[in-house]
């Protein structure tokens, strides 16, 4: 996977590490939008995401608010819509709820515009432990949305194996990473 993505490397490795409440939170334009995000680096993260990922579906599902650069880049590329997964709750029929827990947050998510039998994708920044993409694929398979994949940018394991295997999705990133000291690095 090194060499892969050499501008989503370089922007990682040079990523400051903050301490937020005892978990180390790297911070970069895919993950943050701090600094900017270039088109280069975007163009790169977004190839990589179309080439990794197999897109045989209806729509591209993502989290706000990092996903949605990335599923927009997406949809512009190839013509598959993409809809948001909010933290608003707006009472649409339908709406599906769910509750989202990360490593530093928890909070109430919501979709719309999905169906019974809608085929979706999820894409995201980073998986962590992996608990809002359980929280997501959980809520959407209770409604009888049809999860295809998971794919993210950056992955904090090293193997998604076991991850795709509790999802009973495939789940794929374009690099693995961490930090140890204060430092990011790739796995």
């Amino acid at each position: 996977m090194a060499g892969e993505y050499p501008l989503l490397e370089s922007s990682f490795l040079s990523s400051p590490v903050v301490d937020l409440d005892g978990y180390p939170y790297f911070v970069n334009p895919v993950s943050d939008g701090i600094p900017c995000m270039t088109r280069e680096l975007l163009d790169e993260v977004v190839g990589g995401i179309v080439s990794v990922a197999d897109l045989d579906c209806d729509m591209v599902l993502t989290p706000e608010a990092m996903g949605i650069p990335l599923a927009a880049c997406i949809t512009e590329r190839t013509g598959i819509p993409y809809s948001v997964i909010r933290k608003r709750r707006y009472g649409l029929p339908g709406e599906i709820s769910l509750d989202q827990r990360t490593g530093y947050s928890h909070s109430p998510m919501y979709v719309n515009g999905v169906g019974p039998g809608t085929r979706v994708a999820v894409v995201d920044d980073v998986v962590s432990t992996g608990g809002t993409l359980k929280a997501i694929v959980g809520a959407l398979r209770d409604a009888g949305v049809i999860v295809t994949e998971v794919v993210t940018v950056y992955s904090k394991q090293r193997d998604l194996s076991g991850l795709s295997a509790e999802l009973g999705v495939p789940a794929r990133c374009l690099l693995a990473v961490s930090s140890s000291g204060g430092v990011p690095c790739l796995l």
